[in-house]
């Protein structure tokens, strides 16, 4: 499932550095979890990484975290952490008088960059699960609303079937009517140029046989049926809610399986152009099922 979330968490206490959270998520059938994390916070990953998988089931999922420094005077790196850079770059250049000396931009990044953050590990980690909670919050805000949408296309698709399988319950008796009528006849013309008397007593208890093992051969109500039973189960699991993903993949196998078998068993073009449009619902289904949680 899409969704955006984002947070930032102050760092300690004296609002000089916090912690940026970026999530985000696209459709994936299976929880795939992305980090792109400054060095300050790799020891975080696997931290970070459990509460995701707690919250989440599906969907490929990249979370961002940055050091931000506040933009203020007081951001301005302080003399005690300038100083041994500066001392360490005269070293340098008297062995090595060809290298070029620091900025002032290099120098503020390097003295000022929130590596301040490394003295106290146990503010910075609180920082970025609480900065985490608050976009987890809005990503799965974001996401139950696609949830919602995609639960009302589904359930207007499931109606759709109920309607295609109605077409196919009325089609179905007239179908093997008429095809029982042109199979008799063909097995009373097939008796004759076998020199058999197809108005005989024998023959005609064969035919009534016949007939009925042919018309069970091509008779679809017990697929409709089954058909109607997983449309009754896809519709339950959507209306409790909470995980449905998977359930609703094993669902939406069975429902194309009944179409299909319905498919091979219909003589007759109406009902084979009723269970080509049952398959096309079908993979709609299939294709929001995969994105949902």
């Amino acid at each position: 499932m899409t969704g955006y979330g984002e947070a930032s968490a102050p760092v300690g206490t004296d609002g000089n550095l916090s912690v940026h959270v970026d999530l985000r998520s696209v459709n994936g059938r299976f929880l795939d979890l992305a980090f792109r994390l400054p060095d300050e916070l790799r020891a975080a990953e696997a931290t970070l990484r459990a509460r995701l998988a707690s919250a989440l089931r599906r969907g490929k999922v990249e979370c961002r975290l940055n050091l931000e420094a506040a933009g203020t005077a007081s951001a301005v790196p302080a003399a005690e952490r300038v100083e041994p850079l500066i001392r360490a770059q005269q070293e340098l250049l008297q062995r090595w008088p060809q290298l070029q000396p620091l900025s002032v931009a290099e120098a503020w990044r390097l003295a000022g960059s929130p590596s301040s953050a490394r003295e106290d590990g146990g503010e910075l980690l609180a920082a970025a699960e609480a900065a985490l909670t608050q976009a987890l919050r809005a990503l799965q805000s974001a996401r139950e609303a696609e949830g919602q949408r995609l639960r009302a296309f589904v359930l207007e698709r499931c109606a759709r079937l109920r309607e295609l399988a109605g077409q196919a319950q009325e089609l179905a008796p007239q179908a093997v009517a008429r095809l029982q009528q042109r199979f008799l006849a063909r097995f009373a013309e097939a008796l004759q140029l076998l020199g058999g008397a197809a108005d005989s007593q024998q023959a005609q208890e064969r035919l009534l046989q016949e007939a009925a093992a042919f018309a069970l051969r091509i008779d679809v109500a017990e697929e409709i049926a089954r058909l109607q039973s997983h449309l009754d189960a896809t519709e339950a699991a959507l209306e409790r809610g909470a995980e449905v993903g998977k359930r609703l993949d094993f669902l939406v196998q069975e429902l194309h399986r009944e179409a299909n078998t319905l498919g091979s068993k219909s003589a007759l073009l109406e009902l084979s152009e009723v269970a080509v449009d049952m398959k096309v619902c079908i993979e709609q289904i299939r294709e929001q099922v995969q994105n949902l949680e």
